[in-house]
């Protein structure tokens, strides 16, 4: 490989990367959801951190639902993107339909933006053994300052307060949960008139929102759901995948594998199969991290720290890089999930597992003493590849070469070009001593000796 080949090959797979990582974090764009049935019950799940695919789903199912009944949303969630919890909240106060949040199955939460969104449905509902409130904001990363927390916290305290009056429930108490992080079971909830009602299942939901008028963006609305049909719409698979994926330490995992894999195709081209793997798992972890609050800073350690790592494989010994790179790549862990910015309803903690940055780490390690070292060894073996193989190979001239003519080598036919300024005649034995381009340098063979010690042609 030429000098100049493999630094031509890392910027271009970095380019490749990048434009594709540009590509998996731009939001994506989903096809319309089919029209609803006109007065239907349809029925939404929500199950989670609350992100831009859930907001998607929600936003594109309530638009298919325009015409339909009742739009029942289960949900059970610690809380999530800040971001995301308002388009959700914008997307229930503009349905045409009327929306019922009903925060189900028991043991389920709608904890932090699920309060939010609770608040904002035109009736909320419960399940026995449930739980809403401690919608406090938290400072992603620590970096908001008391200035900047306060505004945070009375912003949030206000929207919370806001849509607690507009549908008619305890403004005071919703406020609270944001200040001081209060929390409430389904019957507490119920009594203080935090939520609508206590309903077991969706059945005795629909048994106890009939006939209740809401004001909808479309207008009022009278809820009838006496028989109606009753349509699940659940998340397409897809985004159920992508949901799954929008885990810290599935995302953590996938970049870290993602770059070994890199790093060992650009210190071993040609291998392909670290490569291929390296570039799906890191195209699938930019995929998940941009449903997560990422900070650039946890990245760019991250990529340092690897970096680093393997530059210690180029100066074995010297444990300096080693060191830096590790300290570089736990920084970006613990830093990955907490950017400094605005706070957010009461995010989840989404620090990846010590064992698993330790897993990585170690990893690294690995890589670098192993994948690495191997690769820079093989590089002063002897080319066993490529026409610069053929150097030392014995073959057989098929036509005279005065010079050139043509050889059999490895019962191939080649071009050749004989070297010693004497001819060769067909049916010589030559040896390669060269190649340029597609033609090989050859000098007669000397011959091989016979079994016995006796001078054989070599033929």
């Amino acid at each position: 490989m030429s000098p100049l080949a493999r630094p031509r090959r890392a910027l271009a797979l970095a380019l490749i990367v990048l434009g594709a990582a540009g590509l998996a974090a731009r939001p994506a764009r989903t096809a319309a959801a089919p029209p609803a049935p006109r007065g239907a019950v349809v029925v939404l799940d929500i199950e989670g951190v609350i992100n831009p695919i859930t907001a998607r789903y929600l936003e594109r199912e309530l638009r298919a639902a325009g015409d339909a009944a009742l739009v029942v949303v289960r949900l059970d969630t610690p809380g999530g993107l800040d971001t995301a919890m308002r388009d959700m909240i914008q997307a229930i106060l503009g349905a045409p339909a009327p929306v019922a949040v009903h925060v189900a199955p028991p043991g389920a939460r709608a904890a932090s933006a699920g309060m939010f969104v609770t608040l904002a449905a035109h009736v909320a509902a419960m399940a026995p053994e449930t739980a809403i409130g401690a919608a406090h904001p938290v400072a992603l990363g620590g970096g908001a300052d008391d200035v900047a927390m306060s505004k945070v916290v009375n912003d949030a305290a206000a929207m919370a307060r806001a849509l607690a009056e507009a549908r008619g429930r305890d403004a005071g108490w919703a406020e609270q949960a944001v200040r001081e992080s209060l929390s409430l079971t389904a019957r507490e909830a119920a009594a203080r008139g935090v939520v609508d009602l206590v309903a077991a299942d969706l059945d005795e939901l629909l048994d106890a929102v009939h006939g209740r008028v809401v004001e909808t963006a479309a207008g009022t609305r009278r809820i009838q759901v006496v028989r109606a049909e009753v349509v699940e719409r659940p998340m397409p698979l897809p985004e159920r995948a992508l949901q799954r994926l929008a885990h810290p330490d599935l995302a953590f995992l996938l970049l870290t594998l993602g770059a070994l894999g890199l790093l060992a195709e650009l210190f071993n081209p040609g291998a392909l199969v670290p490569g291929i793997a390296g570039a799906i798992a890191l195209l699938v972890g930019f995929v998940a991290i941009g449903n997560l609050p990422v900070g650039g800073a946890g990245l760019l350690l991250l990529a340092l720290g690897l970096l680093l790592i393997a530059g210690e494989a180029l100066t074995p010994g010297v444990g300096v890089l080693a060191v830096g790179g590790g300290v570089a790549f736990v920084l970006g862990a613990l830093l990955l999930y907490r950017p400094l910015g605005p706070a957010s309803p009461a995010l989840p903690d989404l620090r990846p597992s010590p064992w698993l940055v330790g897993l990585g780490l170690g990893g690294a390690g690995a890589f670098a003493l192993v994948v690495v070292r191997a690769a820079l060894r093989s590089r002063h073996e002897p080319v066993v590849t490529g026409v610069e193989a053929l150097i030392g190979r014995r073959g057989v001239a098929v036509t005279d070469l005065a010079p050139l003519g043509t050889v059999r080598v490895d019962l191939e036919p080649w071009q050749a070009e004989a070297t010693a300024g004497k001819p060769i005649y067909a049916g010589e034995d030559v040896v390669v001593v060269g190649v340029e381009g597609v033609t090989v340098k050859v000098q007669r063979a000397p011959a091989r000796a016979a079994l016995g010690g006796g001078a054989g042609s070599g033929r």
